[in-house]
């Protein structure tokens, strides 16, 4: 049984290099560490690029071009045996924030000329000591209302720059139990099957409750935002989210992993549902709409503590026939002194 500290070494000596790369240099380090045919899929607008090369001109060189110098806070980071394809491959994840000072437009977004954080998390398998697969996402809205560009107006939640875990201690940097790592992705199945398809009978609090502490965060994209306690969590997102859809499909994750107290999955998408109620304070379509997501976990004893969640709500709104990021660029304010 793997310990994974080879497939976290692969990882963290990309992010080393890619940190302290620029320009040109960019193209070398994703060259170097992501294996040929790499396949990377992002947060709408980018979706997958399956050219390695084109990873590092349409991604990572504007990005750093417009935050600089990017600095990575990194909050949580482990590794594990993929759940959904029998343990037949090992992936890595990170989450935190890209900050920088935000001197450059990125997507139509204008600067700010101040410093700027764009929540992100990847999921990395590594074959063979090299990067095979990415997915990550990156909370494009959240940057946008740092801007002043907000491109949803009001949500039923908070919105927050998001910290790291209470504890401190999710940079599993070292080999971690095994049996901690089972216990976490027990709970995060047993999450999935009890809430996964909205049919436990169940009054709403009392079905979270099966997994969830009373005093749980739920760290929600921009557009939703953040939540505290089960009883605000059923009230400012998971009531008034299943009330606005029907049709909801099965669940389908690429990855599911945890070590440590920490775990998390990844699907694209990880389901679909029909848009039959209004949400996030736009009307009702009747179509079907696609959730690209990715919850990150951490477990305290039995029930899980902690959640951060990426939506690509860019993507979601697509499908429902609505181009959120154009509309919200065209109106451009003006430039920061």
């Amino acid at each position: 049984m793997t310990n994974y500290q080879s497939e976290k070494q692969a990882v963290r000596a990309f992010h080393k290099a890619l940190d302290a790369a620029s320009g040109e240099a960019l193209e070398t380090v994703v060259q170097q560490h992501l294996a040929p045919g790499h396949l990377w899929r992002g947060y709408h607008p980018f979706g997958e690029i399956a050219d390695v090369s084109q990873i590092a001109t349409r991604f990572w060189a504007p990005l750093k071009q417009a935050l600089r110098p990017m600095q990575r806070r990194e909050d949580i980071f482990f590794a594990g045996s993929n759940h959904m394809d029998d343990c037949k491959s090992t992936w890595v994840v990170s989450m935190g924030h890209l900050m920088g000072l935000f001197d450059q437009p990125w997507l139509n977004i204008q600067p700010t000329g101040k410093m700027a954080l764009l929540r992100y998390c990847a999921f990395y398998k590594v074959q063979d000591g090299v990067i095979a697969e990415t997915s990550m996402y990156f909370d494009i809205p959240h940057l946008m209302v740092q801007a002043g560009q907000n491109p949803f107006g009001p949500q039923t939640a908070a919105h927050l720059v998001q910290p790291g875990p209470i504890t401190h201690d999710g940079l599993l940097y070292d080999e971690q139990p095994k049996n901690e790592g089972r216990k976490t992705l027990a709970v995060i199945n047993k999450m999935i099957s009890d809430l996964g398809q909205w049919q436990s009978g169940l009054p709403l609090e009392e079905e979270l409750a099966l997994t969830w502490h009373d005093d749980m965060i739920w760290w929600g994209p921009e557009g939703i935002g953040a939540s505290y306690t089960i009883e605000r969590y059923a009230k400012q997102h998971a009531g008034p989210f299943r009330a606005s859809f029907a049709d909801r499909s099965g669940t389908g994750h690429i990855a599911r992993l945890a070590e440590g107290n920490y775990g998390g999955f990844m699907g694209w998408p990880n389901f679909t549902a029909r848009h039959t109620g209004g949400f996030m304070g736009m009307p009702a379509t009747n179509e079907v709409g696609e959730f690209r997501v990715i919850d990150i976990y951490r477990r305290s004893g039995d029930k899980l503590a902690e959640n951060w969640i990426f939506i690509d709500l860019l993507h979601f709104w697509k499908t429902q026939g609505v181009d959120i990021l154009e509309r919200a660029t065209k109106i451009r304010p003006a430039p920061a002194s």
